[in-house]
C-alpha cells in the first residue's frame, strides 16, 4: 500500500520528527521575515522617492523637518530628522561624524533579520541531511530485524528519511533567494544614503 508523505511523517521516529519541527520553525520564521522585509523595502523606496522631491523643492529646513515626519520608513528622511533634531554639532568634522553614525544606524535597520535568512539558507540543508542519515540508519536496522532487503521493506524507511532532505531544501532555497535579493536592495539604499549624506552636509551648513 502506497503511503502519503504525511503518513510517513506521522510514522517517523522522534529524531526525524524533531528535525522536521526545527526545519518547519526555520521556514515559518523565514517566510515571516520575507513578507515583512518586502513590505518594508517597498514602502521605504516609495517614501524616499517622495521625500527627495520634497527635499529638492523645500526652502526651509524647519518645514522639511515637519514634512519628513510623514515618511517614517524612509532611511533618508530618518537620517535628516535625526541630524536636524540633535543640533549638537559645532564643527564640520563633528557634523560628518554625526552623519556617519546615523547612516550606520539606518543601514543596520535595513539589514536587520537578514542574518536569519542567511543562517536558514546555509544550515537547513545540513539539518535535513542529518535527518536523512538518521532515517536511513533506522531503515537498515529495520532490514536487519526483518532479515530481508526487499523493496517493500526498504522503501518506507528510505522515503521517510529523504523527506527531511526535501524539507531542508524547501526551507533553504527561498531563504537564500530572499537574502540575496534583500541584501542587494539594502546595499543600494545604503549607497543612496551615503550620497544623500554628502548633500545633507552642505544643506545643513548653508
Amino acid at each position: 500500500m502506497q503511503q502519503s508523505p504525511l503518513q510517513l511523517i506521522l510514522e517517523a521516529g522522534y529524531v526525524v520528527k524533531a528535525v522536521l519541527a526545527i526545519l518547519l520553525f526555520f521556514s515559518l520564521v523565514s517566510w515571516s521575515i520575507i513578507f515583512q522585509k518586502w513590505r518594508h523595502f517597498s514602502k521605504a523606496d516609495k517614501e524616499s522617492y517622495t521625500f527627495l522631491r520634497v527635499y529638492e523643492s523645500s526652502k526651509s529646513p524647519k518645514d522639511l523637518y515637519t514634512s519628513s515626519k510623514k515618511y517614517e520608513t524612509s532611511p533618508l528622511a530618518s537620517l535628516f530628522r535625526s541630524v536636524f533634531a540633535e543640533k549638537t554639532y559645532t564643527e564640520k568634522e563633528e557634523l560628518k561624524r554625526m552623519l556617519r553614525r546615523y547612516s550606520t544606524l539606518e543601514a543596520t535597520k535595513l539589514q536587520r533579520y537578514l542574518n536569519f535568512l542567511a543562517t536558514t539558507g546555509s544550515t537547513s540543508p545540513f539539518i535535513g541531511l542529518f535527518g536523512t542519515v538518521w532515517g536511513i540508519m533506522n531503515a537498515f536496522r529495520g532490514i536487519g530485524a526483518a532479515g530481508s532487503a526487499s523493496l517493500a521493506v526498504v522503501a518506507p524507511g528510505i522515503a521517510e528519511a529523504l523527506i527531511t532532505t526535501a524539507v531542508g531544501l524547501a526551507a533553504a532555497i527561498p531563504a537564500v533567494v530572499a537574502y540575496n535579493f534583500f541584501l542587494s536592495k539594502a546595499n543600494r539604499m545604503i549607497i543612496e544614503m551615503d550620497d544623500f549624506s554628502e548633500e545633507l552636509f552642505d544643506y545643513i551648513l548653508r
